[in-house]
């Protein structure tokens, strides 16, 4: 990638930390200490495969073509920056951008899984946002589900729509699967003493859609300017990964 190119991606980054520097106090994503251990453990066994096979990915990726890198690094730091943007929700979780759209796009869902769950990580443990119990949970919803969703959106279009209203729909579409899944995750912890899963499902997701919709449409339109930057900026390494191949403009 060209000097000009590097220090455009620092730009956008620079101006990402700026529009959504995080801000006080509120849960993150499933807090610490939120799901019982029982639950905890499950969603931990459920990304550990995902996990696996997105770090041999990943491997196999930096080996075969090493100038990626920068592109997996301001995939991680735009997932980051997106996911620390919050609005309070719901006692034990909060809405907020995932991020995780652009990086499917560029990778795949396998290197998105890491790269959201190093995110998570890392969020947990230096502003205190999820936690370290619950990153499995956190994981497989923003991780592993709104990446695999992104990506049957986005090759499902790839030949068959502009390249804009592919970019929007999966980075939306990834936000929004995102909090169906972590509504499932709270219902099947908590379920209604008289409605069950279903009556507590219907209040969780109930409440995140009033922030979630057009924080998902919010995040369509970024990742549609981003990608749009990075088409205009970096356009070989795209072609090398396969990401302008049969798209339309």
């Amino acid at each position: 990638m060209k000097s000009a190119h590097r220090w455009l991606l620092v730009g956008i980054g620079a101006a990402l930390l700026v529009l959504f520097e995080s801000r006080a106090a509120y849960a993150m994503h499933i807090m610490e200490g939120f799901l019982p251990p029982l639950w905890a453990g499950l969603w931990f066994l459920l990304v550990l495969p995902f996990w696996v096979l997105g770090i041999r990915r990943i491997n196999r990726l930096i080996a075969e073509k090493p100038e990626t890198r920068l592109l997996l690094g301001f995939a991680a730091a735009f997932a980051f920056v997106l996911s620390a943007l919050k609005i309070p929700s719901v006692t034990g979780s909060s809405s907020h951008p995932t991020g995780t759209g652009l990086g499917t796009i560029l990778f795949g869902p396998l290197v998105m899984s890491v790269l959201g769950s190093i995110v998570l990580l890392f969020q947990a443990l230096l502003i205190a946002h999820g936690g370290l119990t619950t990153l499995g949970a956190n994981a497989f919803s923003m991780a592993v589900v709104g990446p695999f969703v992104a990506w049957f959106i986005w090759k499902g279009l790839q030949d068959r729509a502009p390249i804009w209203l592919a970019v929007f729909l999966a980075a939306a579409m990834a936000d929004l699967s995102t909090y169906v899944v972590t509504s499932i995750q709270l219902a099947l912890a908590y379920p209604d003493a008289v409605g069950g899963f279903a009556a507590s499902f219907a209040k969780f997701g109930a409440i995140f859609a009033v922030t979630q919709i057009p924080l998902a449409i919010s995040e369509g339109i970024l990742t549609v300017l981003i990608f749009n930057a990075l088409q205009a900026n970096a356009q070989a390494e795209l072609q090398s990964l396969g990401v302008l191949k049969g798209v339309r403009a």
